[in-house]
């Protein structure tokens, strides 16, 4: 059984590890504290294992966090940009951290969408598209202004009834 002689830190949050004397690996900083590794602790084949889970964990939650980077995605988007050993460790780590929330994604996403003249349907069928379940996205369209209020000031900016109902607005049919 070999046993870890030496840690230091290293740029970009990772620590290389020494064992008995040489150098070993650079792992990432999070899963050498998550697994508790130190200065004379023996490396065994369970604390191996658990060190391995970490670390895609750590690199799973690494892939999650560049690709949310730019816009929120929906859990099921995001899952699938994952590797498989790691993807519900990394997941429930982001919701528990707060960075990964559908309510709030699908809430954003509503309101883009809304600001730039989709109307509820449309709106409903891109949140689906988008992975978003049909809680999140009822509540998302809750939340914005009355679907006749935003056709409304389409309306006073000179938009036809037809570029509303091609933008999935409900619109009256002439009778």
């Amino acid at each position: 059984m070999r046993t870890i002689t030496a840690l230091r830190e290293r740029p970009r949050a990772t620590v290389e590890v020494d064992l008995d004397g040489q150098r070993w690996r650079a792992l990432p900083a999070d899963a050498v504290v998550r697994c508790g590794l130190a200065v004379g602790r023996p490396l065994d084949r369970a604390t191996a294992r658990e060190l391995a889970r970490e670390v895609r964990r750590s690199r799973a939650v690494g892939v999650a966090v560049r690709a949310l980077r730019h816009r929120d995605l929906s859990r099921r988007v995001l899952g699938e940009k994952l590797p498989a050993p790691a993807r519900e460790q990394a997941l429930e780590t982001l919701e528990r951290s707060g960075y990964l929330d559908d309510a709030r994604a699908a809430g954003r996403r509503a309101a883009a969408l809304g600001g730039r003249g989709w109307g509820d349907e449309a709106i409903r069928f891109q949140l689906e598209q988008e992975g978003f379940g049909a809680e999140e996205t009822a509540g998302a369209l809750a939340a914005l202004e009355a679907e006749s209020k935003r056709a409304q000031a389409f309306r006073e900016r000179g938009r036809s009834e037809r570029w509303l109902a091609a933008h999935g607005f409900e619109v009256a049919s002439p009778e």
